[in-house]
This record gives structure tokens, C-alpha cells and sequence, in this order.
């Protein structure tokens, strides 16, 4: 399921390749989602998951220590969380260092600087090895101008964080190319810059240059190419709505695909705060977009069934596409739902 994609020169990072996916203490699957998302979409660079014991989470990889990995050919362990705040735990330190001491560089896409951890920089000094941190936007990054620009933008949106926007941008840019469409992915956050291998990783700008570096990710192109640009936060969200803002303006996009999981009312880590109703999400997204596209559309709904079996999730997918008048999909799924998004999302 790898995809190659031009990095248009951002945040470009030769990464040492096999990884050994760190998944930390994680009890909360969607905190996990770096480890999902490279055993998904880069499954051959995957050698196997490290956890500390009181983790519950696992990427259904092999479990071996970092010295088992580095036999098997890893040479770079990944931080496989996105937690809140994007921290580095003081309870991952011994393993971290382990690593490093098996000889395995850390790659980390957190919001802390590896760098910054005393112990990590001592080991990592002491073993000659290196700590790469994807979340570091580019320098020179403009203020938006809101220029239209040339080609076309899909963008995925949602009703809260960690429920596909990555997996769906990348579904439909590779859904595009088998059609013979000219489609790239752009990736927008730490995991799908990993998968990419270049991008800008929006919640690390700052906020005055949020839409300025949206239209540097996506730049002037051919009238028929469509980017289709990761989606992050939630408008709706009470402490990540801005970078899904600034995606929204930045990217004019022509297209967005809104991304729900069913079941999920509530924002992830925030249960006072109810997820909003597709409706809901739609109508904001598309009042905000049109500030910078005034011909923004809404070309149907994505939704993460992975919860659900094959019967339960075609129920809820069809019932979703009757009530919105939009073709619904699970794009892992596939399928003629699929194909109907598809077809939404180009019939403009």
C-alpha cells in the first residue's frame, strides 16, 4: 500500500529505513495512530513494534526487543504515538535509550525536541547515533495571500482529530491515479510526512504563517492535477481548530471530503464536548472555505468503520448517503461506495 509522492522539496528528510515502532504506553488505539498509519501505508520499512508492559495497544507487528530489531535490520526506531501535547513521557526514557544503546537512530514526530531530553542526547552522543524530529516546519515560510491558484485541491476534513483524514487523502490520491488522474498526496502532519517522505507539518507553524505555509504545500499546477491535501484538527475542536482553519484557507480547496467516525460523540480526550453532527460539519467548513474558493463543495463523507462488521458498516454507510443526499465510503473498505466518492469528488 506504499505511495510515492513528490515531497516538493519540504521538510525532506532521508530517514534511516526499517523501523522498529515504538507504541509506548498506549492504552488508547487513536493515540497510536503514527504506528497504524506506517504499518499501513509503509508496511515493507516495518520490522516489528517495541512497548513498554503496561501497554495495551499493538500494531499486530512482531514484538521484539530493539536489539532483536537491529538484528532483523532496523536501524531506526519511531516514536509510534501522537499523544496529547505531543510530549515525550519520562516513563519511555529507558526504553528510548535502549534503543540507542542496540544502535538504532530515534525518529520522533512529537512536539518536544528529542534533543532537549538530557538522557536521549547523552546516549545519542555516546553511540554516534541520531535523533531526527519530523515535526520541524521550513523555514521562509510566507504570510497567505489568498491567490487562487491554478490546479485542483481536494481536502480532507472532520468532526474531530484521529478518525482518518489522513487515511482517507490517502485512499482517494491513490483511488485518482489509478484512474489515470494526475493526483498527489500532501502530507500535512508527522506520520504522513513519514509515509511521503516530504511535507510541512502544519501544527508546528506558527499561527500568523498557518495559510501561508497551506499554499506552499500546495503550490501553482496543471489545470487537470488535483493535490489532495491531509486534513488536521477539527473546526470544531476546542484546542486544535486552528490549524484546521488555516488548512482550510490555505488550501482552497475545490473539494473537501468530511471524515467521521460513527459512534464517536464525543471529542477525543475532551467528553464535554460533543463532536458535531455531519450537517453541522459540513455547513462550517464549506461557510469558512468559501472565504478563499467561493466555489467549495462538498463531495461526500468519509467514514471509519473499523469498529463495525462488513454488514453493520454498509448499514450505517448507506443510511448516512440517504440522509445527506452524498455519496458515503470507508475508503479501507473500497468498493463501489468508493467509487461513487470518487465520482463526486471529480464531477465538478
Amino acid at each position: 500500500m506504499t505511495m510515492h509522492v513528490p515531497s516538493l522539496g519540504l521538510s525532506q528528510i532521508d530517514l534511516p529505513r526499517p523501523y522498529l515502532l515504538f507504541l509506548g504506553d498506549s492504552i488508547e488505539p487513536a493515540y497510536a495512530k503514527t504506528a497504524f498509519g506506517l504499518r499501513d501505508w509503509a508496511p515493507e520499512f516495518c520490522v516489528g513494534e517495541f512497548a513498554l508492559p503496561e501497554a495495551t495497544v499493538t500494531a499486530g507487528l512482531p514484538q521484539l526487543t530493539p536489539a532483536e530489531a537491529y538484528a532483523r535490520g532496523a536501524r531506526a526506531l519511531v516514536i509510534g504515538v501522537a499523544n496529547t501535547g505531543g510530549v515525550i513521557q519520562p516513563n519511555w526514557i529507558a526504553a528510548l535509550t535502549e534503543a540507542i544503546e542496540a544502535g538504532l537512530d530515534i525518529i520522533s514526530g512529537m512536539h518536544a525536541s528529542l534533543a532537549t531530553v538530557a538522557p536521549l542526547k547523552a546516549a545519542a552522543d555516546a553511540h554516534g547515533r541520531r535523533l531526527i524530529d519530523i515535526r520541524v516546519p521550513p523555514r521562509g515560510i510566507p504570510v497567505a495571500t489568498g491567490r487562487k491558484r491554478s490546479g485542483r485541491r481536494l481536502l480532507t476534513v472532520g468532526t474531530d482529530c484521529a478518525l482518518g483524514k489522513k487515511y482517507t487523502a490517502l485512499s482517494l490520491a491513490r483511488a485518482l491515479r489509478a484512474r489515470g488522474v494526475a493526483a498527489d498526496f500532501r502530507a500535512s502532519g508527522q506520520t504522513g510526512i513519514m509515509i511521503a517522505g516530504g511535507g510541512i507539518p502544519m501544527d508546528a507553524v506558527v499561527a500568523d504563517f498557518e495559510s501561508g505555509a497551506a499554499e506552499l504545500l500546495s503550490p501553482d499546477a496543471a489545470p487537470d492535477h488535483w493535490d489532495v491535501i491531509e486534513g488536521q484538527g477539527s473546526l470544531f475542536h476546542p484546542s486544535y481548530s486552528a490549524v484546521a482553519l488555516g488548512l482550510l484557507h490555505g488550501s482552497q480547496p475545490d473539494v473537501i471530503v468530511v471524515c467521521h467516525q460513527p459512534g464517536r460523540d464525543h471529542i477525543l480526550g475532551l467528553e464535554a464536548f460533543a463532536t458535531p453532527s455531519l450537517e453541522e460539519a459540513i455547513a462550517l467548513n464549506l461557510q469558512l472555505g468559501r472565504r478563499t474558493n467561493p466555489a467549495i463543495r462538498c463531495g461526500g463523507i468519509s467514514l471509519n468503520t473499523a469498529h463495525l462488521d462488513e454488514a453493520e458498516s454498509r448499514r450505517v454507510l448507506e443510511a448516512t448517503s440517504r440522509s445527506l443526499g452524498l455519496p458515503a465510503a470507508d475508503p479501507i473498505r473500497g468498493g463501489p461506495m468508493l467509487d461513487a466518492l470518487v465520482d463526486s469528488c471529480l464531477s465538478g
